[in-house]
């Protein structure tokens, strides 16, 4: 158990969410964010909604839980709303939109307040260690299915 049990966020009805301060390194010469860490801010918010709900990407890589597994991202969607700038504290929403054999579709939004900055619909796929798309481990597929906003099928 960490230390920090905070860090990973917080599973809440509906999904998951992941609070984000809004560094320099995020921003470009104007102060306002970057359009690419937007991108890492909903990586970090996808690993931690896994993590939170007992899938842990080293887990899934050493075999842990059968044959080696990873996630790919098969395709992400963004819709820039608002700008974000330095010092902003954001939170990062993901919930899981649906679940269907190797196929993850996830809907993450970033907040600052109740303003809606930026949102994205994300693909991931479950994948062997040759690159064949596959599926979770019946157990694990159990965990996310329970957080599943709509109803899925593993």
């Amino acid at each position: 158990m960490s230390d920090w049990p905070d860090l990973a966020g917080r599973l809440e009805d509906g999904g998951h969410v992941l609070p984000v301060r809004v560094y320099y390194e995020d921003t470009d010469f104007t102060g306002i964010v970057y359009h690419g860490a937007y991108v890492r801010f909903f990586e970090r918010a996808r690993s931690d909604f896994l993590r939170l709900m007992g899938i842990h990407h080293t887990e899934l890589a050493s075999g842990r839980h059968g044959p080696s597994l990873a996630f790919a991202v098969r395709g992400m969607t963004l819709d820039f709303q608002r700008p974000a700038r330095i010092d902003d504290i954001l939170e990062v929403r993901t919930s899981l939109a649906e679940y269907k054999g190797a196929r993850i579709k996830l809907d993450q939004l970033i907040y600052r307040g109740e303003e809606l900055l930026v949102s994205a619909a994300v693909t991931v796929a479950v994948i062997t260690a040759e690159g064949r798309p596959t599926r979770l481990p019946q157990h694990l597929a159990e965990n996310l299915s329970r957080h599943s906003a709509r109803e899925t099928s593993a």
